[in-house]
Parts: structure tokens; C-alpha cells; sequence
């Protein structure tokens, strides 16, 4: 009996129930698991993420891009900088997403169905972009200048047999650290009531820019194919939206 009427407290919290909020889990819990084995079975086209990062590099030295070798390089020797850029890299992709989209869910869940649809939609351009499109990340082009901070400051090793179950090393394209970020900076400047607050999500996707070039994860090019999948996730959410638009519209900031 007290265990049913907590549960029954805990569901006249939830916005809209335990129903729809166990709906919510399931679903972000199903599009994870399938990223991340799409992610991890890729590992058989080491060749062709090979020829492909390769072919990056070509395109940003033809159009005099290839700045970050050079970038990182000038940084290097700034450990503090580094080690921030490592726990950054290695958490706030799935900490401060998380934590967002939990805050959305709560304080902010009339807009929480219109962003969980950009994120699913995010996702699934993700898997096709690794299955299609595998590519090795800078960190494993050190004939090129690239370090790679994770593992020689972090001590993190990416062929460790647990990292390896979540981790597919050649899925650079799209970096969806850039389309995270673009995707909960927007929403949350959008959402913000604050000014300074604003500022610090509009800031947000040019800080996790930053960690993904200076600890040689992506290049520019993956970088900008990250935010291009999150305008699509939000262009294909606003034509969503006309399918249920009492559920999955946009809602406006109140003051």
C-alpha cells in the first residue's frame, strides 16, 4: 500500500503521468541502443573510414581549411585547457543532453515532444550516415600532426573492450556532439527567461566545437554536417508537428 500510493504521488508529479513518461524513456532508450550497435557493428569498414578521412582532409587542404593541426598544436601545451576539452569531449555529450532534456521534460514539457522528435530524427540520420559514410576521426592521422588527447592525457583507451562495445571509431560523419549541442543550445536560448542564460546556450555549440576540434575527434567538415542534421531534425520536426499539432508543436517562451 505505501509503495502504490508513492507511485501514485511520483505520477501526479510527472506532467503528464507515468504512462506518457515511461513512453518517453522507452523511446530515447531503443533509438540509444540502436545508435550505439550501429555504431559499434561498423567496425568491419576500416578501409573504406580510412579512404574517407583521407578524402576529408583532401577537400579542406584543396579549399585551404585544413586549420586544425595547426590549432590544436598551438593549445597542446596548455594542460588545462586540454584536460577541460577531455572531460568535456567525454561527458557533456551525454551529462548536459541528458540533464536538458530531463529539465525540458519537467519545466518545459509542452516543448519537450517537438525537440524529442528533432532528436529522433537526429539519430536516425546518425545511422545513416555511419553505415553509408564511415570515417576516421583525426585522432587516428598522426602522420597528419593530430594527437590524440583522450588517450595520451585522459589515459582513456578506445580499443578497450568495453569502449569498443559502445564506440565505433570510425563515426566522424555527422559529429553529433556539433548537433546535440546545436539542437539544446537553440531550444534552450529560445526557452531561456534570462538573459545571461541565453547567452550561455547560444554560446554552447561554438564551446562543444571547440573540444571536438581541440581534441582532434572531428574535423570542420564533420563538425558543420553535425549542425546541418540538426536543421534538417528541426525542419522535419516543424513537418511533424502538422501531423498532431495540439502535441508536437512548437510552444512559445512565456515570460
Amino acid at each position: 500500500m505505501i509503495l502504490c500510493r508513492t507511485l501514485s504521488r511520483i505520477g501526479e508529479w510527472l506532467p503528464q503521468g507515468w504512462g506518457d513518461a515511461g513512453r518517453q524513456v522507452a523511446l530515447f532508450v531503443l533509438a540509444e541502443l540502436s545508435y550505439e550497435t550501429v555504431r559499434g557493428i561498423a567496425e568491419g569498414q576500416r578501409a573504406e573510414a580510412f579512404a574517407n578521412g583521407s578524402a576529408v582532409i583532401d577537400i579542406e587542404r584543396s579549399t585551404g581549411t585544413f586549420f586544425e593541426p595547426d590549432f590544436q598544436s598551438s593549445l597542446i601545451n596548455h594542460q588545462w585547457i586540454i584536460e577541460a576539452a577531455n572531460w568535456m569531449y567525454m561527458n557533456s555529450h551525454f551529462l548536459v543532453t541528458t540533464t536538458f532534456l530531463l529539465w525540458l521534460y519537467f519545466y518545459r514539457n509542452p516543448n519537450f515532444y517537438f525537440v524529442r522528435n528533432m532528436f529522433m530524427v537526429a539519430m536516425a540520420l546518425a545511422i545513416v550516415g555511419y553505415v553509408l559514410v564511415p570515417t576516421a576521426p583525426p585522432r587516428l592521422y598522426p602522420q597528419e600532426g593530430f594527437i590524440d588527447t583522450i588517450t595520451q592525457y585522459a589515459q582513456v583507451n578506445h580499443d578497450s573492450g568495453l569502449v569498443k562495445v559502445f564506440i565505433n571509431p570510425y563515426a566522424a560523419i555527422p559529429s553529433m556532439h556539433c548537433a546535440f549541442s546545436m539542437m539544446i543550445g537553440v531550444t534552450g536560448a529560445l526557452l531561456a527567461r534570462h538573459r545571461i542564460t541565453r547567452v550561455l546556450w547560444c554560446l554552447y555549440p561554438a564551446m562543444v566545437l571547440f573540444v571536438v576540434l581541440v581534441t582532434a575527434n572531428h574535423f570542420w567538415v564533420d563538425s558543420a554536417l553535425g549542425w546541418i542534421v540538426a536543421g534538417l531534425s528541426a525542419l522535419s520536426a516543424t513537418m511533424l508537428a502538422r501531423v498532431r499539432p495540439a502535441a508536437w508543436s512548437w510552444r512559445p517562451a512565456t515570460a
